[in-house]
């Protein structure tokens, strides 16, 4: 049986990034190649069941082993495609055998450092055994941790029928990194009732309440002419953009100057010519209400410069992207409660974080399939810093196994 290092090693080296400027589905079709190979490995371990959709969802079930007859149907999800933040192709992973807590120079690109200083709970890693790249890419640990950990998961559940659980869903899901990573799934095929995206961080957290997100477009409709002749004519609306930019906060609500529990308005693409111009924004906020105050900053910006352009327009658009999934998860606290409890029953201190962010599990909720996010051990993700450890996926399967028995015991 493979391990959960051999498993993810494999994984890695599959070029799965996506493309947020692609209009098909999923976005690029490199993604397949993974999802492929994880349908012919999931029926190797005997889910013949498994398949891989027109839309590149993977589907399959690990049979109940339980003679309940209503122990709910678990659904464990990650995501194969991989940040277009920073190259996939040609990952090299490394893997750094009981590290000693000295630096970590990445051998292709010796300005890439892993130091225990700076980087978030690599300090707690001394003795265990570090998985990077190489330097130039991304590992691809957000979410091949998560797939990897999945996997290894089922084929220990198949090996061990002496193990109680009811029937256990697996999905792998494309396209996450560019927003649409549930756009096409069939909930009804899928069949469960309670879900866990493994697709975490640090080692015991648990996270159940995500950022509410809309994304904003302000479209500017300035007065063109000729500029040899603009004089008290042109209002360039390449200007007036760079007006509203200007006029946004920069002591609050961005995210360089925000933590915890506050949220921002952040601009993230601009483009235009004298005539007409786009600034497109993202929201964030816990609240659906914190998001409504950004919206009205946001056009009382726009307002108070449009003031200044009596010649030209402007319009505020505001489209939902997710919501809180807490919303959801606080009517079904066994979600929680179980997980916080699998994770004890590994040995570990569960820590219970919100998301700075958004994962399938936000969708999911909202979608009728209630959904936590587990730790999958992923750190630095989407830059050429990520790493991972091998006993922290190792843990993740374990956590993995106890939520099916716990769910079984329970029901």
């Amino acid at each position: 049986m493979s391990t959960v290092l051999e498993r993810f090693l494999r994984y890695v080296q599959i070029d799965t990034q996506s493309d947020p400027s692609s209009s098909s589905f999923p976005s690029t079709a490199k993604q397949l190649k993974l999802s492929s190979l994880l349908v012919e490995e999931l029926k190797a371990i005997g889910l013949g069941d498994a398949c891989l959709d027109e839309n590149g969802y993977v589907y399959a079930t690990i049979p109940a082993t339980s003679s309940k007859p209503n122990v709910p149907v678990l659904c464990f999800c990650s995501h194969v495609d991989t940040s277009p933040d920073v190259s996939g192709k040609d990952v090299k992973p490394l893997v750094h055998r009981q590290w000693d807590g000295s630096d970590i120079v990445l051998p292709d690109d010796g300005s890439q450092v892993l130091r225990k200083s700076e980087l978030h709970d690599l300090d707690k890693q001394i003795g265990n055994d570090i998985v990077t790249a190489s330097g130039t890419t991304l590992l691809g640990a957000d979410n091949k941790a998560g797939v990897a950990e999945i996997m290894t998961a089922a084929a220990f559940l198949v090996a061990h029928p002496e193990i109680p659980h009811g029937t256990v869903k697996i999905l792998f899901t494309p396209d996450e990194e560019v927003g649409r990573g549930t756009e096409k799934v069939d909930l009804e095929r899928l069949g469960a009732q309670f879900a866990y995206t493994v697709d975490g961080e640090a080692v015991g957290t648990m996270e159940d309440e995500t950022f509410s997100a809309d994304g904003a477009q302000i479209i500017i409709h300035g007065v063109s002419t000729h500029p040899g002749y603009a004089f008290r004519k042109l209002e360039n609306a390449l200007k007036i953009a760079g007006d509203i930019l200007a006029a946004l906060p920069k002591a609050e609500l961005s995210p360089e100057t925000t933590q915890e529990r506050e949220g921002f308005i952040h601009p993230v693409s601009f483009s235009g010519i004298q005539e007409k111009a786009t600034i497109d924004f993202i929201l964030r906020d816990f609240t659906t209400d914190g998001l409504l105050h950004k919206q009205q900053v946001l056009r009382g910006i726009m307002e108070s410069v449009m003031a200044q352009y009596p010649g030209s327009s402007a319009e505020l658009l505001v489209q939902e992207q997710y919501r809180n999934m807490k919303e959801v998860l606080d009517r079904y606290p066994q979600v929680v409660e179980n997980a916080l409890e699998a994770m004890k029953r590994a040995g570990l201190d569960p820590i219970r974080r919100s998301i700075r962010g958004g994962t399938d599990g936000s969708r999911l909720s909202f979608m009728g399939l209630p959904c936590a996010n587990i730790f999958a051990g992923e750190h630095a993700f989407h830059s050429k810093l990520e790493w991972v450890s091998v006993q922290d996926m190792e843990m993740a399967v374990k956590v993995i196994v106890n939520l099916c028995e716990i769910w079984e015991n329970k029901a």
